[in-house]
């Protein structure tokens, strides 16, 4: 725990309970049932900072198991094209500390993992894979912490298998107000 933690916990009197916490639920490694939960994932949020301290926090998803356990101290998924401004993965060759929250909608729980990560070319890129899902650069990260994240505080939701409502795009925020409105309508109806 961080200096800031300890001065909170105590203001608010909850360096106790915090305590209890990281004894039954912090782990410096993945357990089988941890190992497991990210065998099922299809999404994670990926926290990372620059080395002034500036944050990122983005989305990244695949197939169930696109994150890899690699074994119980380390992990790695797949960066797929995107955008191109490459926040996360420029973040990480100047501070390589990560921050990843893995959800699972329908059981109601989810996974942090903290720790170290490097970026590495993919020696074996399948040039069959479409154009999108094929990964030049992988991310891998050692595991420093992992933790449950309370289900109290998860919705539960359903996965839907068709996309409606909108188009793909970039410009959902910055279009133009008509276009947005065409939007807005058709994911009404």
């Amino acid at each position: 725990m961080n200096l800031g933690e300890r001065q909170l916990q105590d203001r608010l009197g909850t360096r106790e309970r915090a305590d209890a916490f990281a004894e039954r639920q912090t782990l410096d490694h993945l357990n089988d049932a941890m190992c497991r939960f990210i065998g099922r994932q299809e999404m994670m949020f990926v926290a990372t900072a620059d080395s002034g301290g500036e944050c990122d926090s983005t989305f990244r998803a695949g197939p169930p198991g696109f994150v890899r356990v690699l074994d119980a101290e380390h992990v790695s998924w797949p960066e797929y094209r995107g955008n191109g401004v490459m926040a996360s993965l420029g973040n990480i060759t100047e501070n390589g500390h990560v921050g990843l929250l893995f959800l699972d909608f329908r059981d109601t729980v989810g996974l942090h993992l903290n720790g170290t990560a490097e970026i590495v070319e993919d020696p074996d890129e399948q040039q069959d894979t479409p154009p999108g899902r094929r990964a030049r650069l992988w991310v891998v990260a050692r595991v420093r912490e992992a933790y449950i994240h309370c289900a109290k505080h998860v919705p539960q939701m359903e996965k839907v298998t068709e996309r409606r409502g909108r188009p793909a795009g970039s410009d959902y925020f910055t279009g133009t107000p008509s276009a947005r409105s065409v939007r807005g309508a058709a994911a009404r109806s």
